[in-house]
Order: structure tokens, then sequence, then C-alpha cells
């Protein structure tokens, strides 16, 4: 069953990446841009980047922040339906390896008895193995999306905001270090908060800051500000979505104790 969710979603993610990809990211956007991912993604977020910066007397740096905390808001509820179908994976993850031990045997009869086993578990607890792979999908293409439309709208070349110009690296490097760091900090709170102790996972904690920190060292400072301005948000996001209730916690004999 997890090779088979593993599945969906790489093939689900791979399909929005392909599809995304039929465009050049390096070529501006405009009403005149044609195809479906142009049309319907980013051109609209494009517009509404405008549409901001118009609100804060042409400040695409202003519009940047204000866009990607109202991108974030909308994907919020899809994040948390997310989370709890994680959540619910975790809660059934004893069951199951009690059922992995009592059927253990290779053959054919044994593994069917098990994956029997298996969905009557979760259709007990209600538990979709699935359905923390579709939050993913509908995110992909709105997320990526907002990234062609801060790369490729001409007027955030042509400003600055605070020490740098949007359309050029950092000079400084002040941003891409910000990127790095809040990168590290989200998902190493991410980690504490699940109690996931995957070594791999530890590994991308470490890398993938690194590798975010070096891209933002060479990209334009709007992508760059527009992963500063997200990772806060997925900061804060990962503490109060993941906190623990205030009226109760578990304490290691297993017991309940108030607060």
């Amino acid at each position: 069953m997890l090779r088979k969710k593993i599945a969906v979603t790489a093939a689900l993610l791979l399909l929005i990446t392909v599809l995304s990809g039929c465009t050049d990211y390096k070529k501006p956007i405009n009403a005149e841009s044609t195809g479906i991912w142009n049309e319907y993604f980013v051109w609209p977020l494009s517009q509404f980047i405008s549409y901001v910066a118009d609100l804060f007397s042409g400040s695409y740096g202003l519009a940047i922040i204000v866009t990607t905390i109202i991108v974030r808001l909308v994907l919020l509820p899809l994040m948390i339906k997310q989370v709890k179908s994680s959540k619910a994976m975790q809660d059934v993850q004893p069951e199951i390896k009690k059922l992995r031990e009592k059927y253990s045997s290779k053959d054919q009869k044994t593994q069917k008895k098990l994956q029997e086993e298996t969905m009557k578990l979760f259709q007990e607890h209600k538990v979709n193995p699935l359905a923390g792979c579709f939050p993913i999908v509908i995110q992909m293409p709105i997320l990526i999306a907002f990234y062609h439309a801060i790369m490729r709208t001409q007027e955030i070349k042509q400003h600055d905001f605070l020490w740098f110009s949007l359309g050029h690296a950092d000079p400084y490097h002040i941003l891409p270090i910000i990127a790095g760091l809040t990168t590290f900090v989200q998902q190493k709170l991410m980690l504490g908060r699940t109690g996931n102790a995957n070594p791999q996972m530890a590994m991308m904690m470490y890398i993938f800051p690194i590798f975010i920190a070096g891209m933002a060292f060479y990209f334009p400072a709007a992508l760059a500000l527009y992963w500063v301005v997200g990772n806060i948000f997925m900061v804060v996001q990962t503490y109060f979505v993941y906190a623990p209730k205030k009226s109760e916690k578990i304490d290691q004999t297993g017991g309940a104790k108030k607060k």
C-alpha cells in the first residue's frame, strides 16, 4: 500500500513537472502568451502580483511579500488536510506492524491475507492511504506557477526593493543566507514536531538549505525574497499546525497530564 501511494504521488508530480516544463521559464509572460499553463496559471498570478503592486504605489517587493502570504493562506486548508492524513497514518502504524509480524510469511496466500487485513484496518479507522497525496498534487502547480510568474514578469525585474534590485542577485548575499537559514529552521521544526527519525530526512535537513542558499546567490533577488517569505510563513504554519494540545500532554509512561 505504501509503495502504491509513493508510485501514485511520483507519477502525478512527474506529470505536473512535465506540463509546467513545457513552457520556457525565461520567456516573458504577457497577455499574448499561449498554452493552458500560461493562460490559466502563470498569467493570472502575474496579473495579481501587478495588481497588488499598484495597491502599494508600484512596490513589487511588497507585492511579492503580500501575494506569497495570500497564496500560502489559500493553500493552508490543503496543508492541514495533508497533516491530518499523515497523522492518521502514523496512528495506525503500530497495528500495521503487528499485522506484518503476524503475516510475515512471503507466500502469496499470506501476503494476500495481509493486504486484506490492512485494508480492513484502514476502513475501521477511516484512513485513506492516498488522501495525503492529493493536497500535494493540488499545491504543486500553484507554487510552480507562482515561481514562473515571478521569474517571467518583466515589471518585477525593473524595480528595486530595500537594498537590492529585484531583477538581479542580492549584491550583499543577505537574502540567500536568510533563505538558507529559514529553510533549515522550517525543516528542523517539521522533524521535531512530527517525530520523524528517518536518517534520510535528517540528512536533507542540512543538504536542502545549502542547495536553496546556493541557488539564491545567483537567482534574481525577487525569487530569493519569495523563498524567504514562504519559509517564514511555513515556520509559523508548522508551529501551529503541529502544535500539541494545550489541554494535556502525554508523559513517557503513557498517562495524560495537564499543563
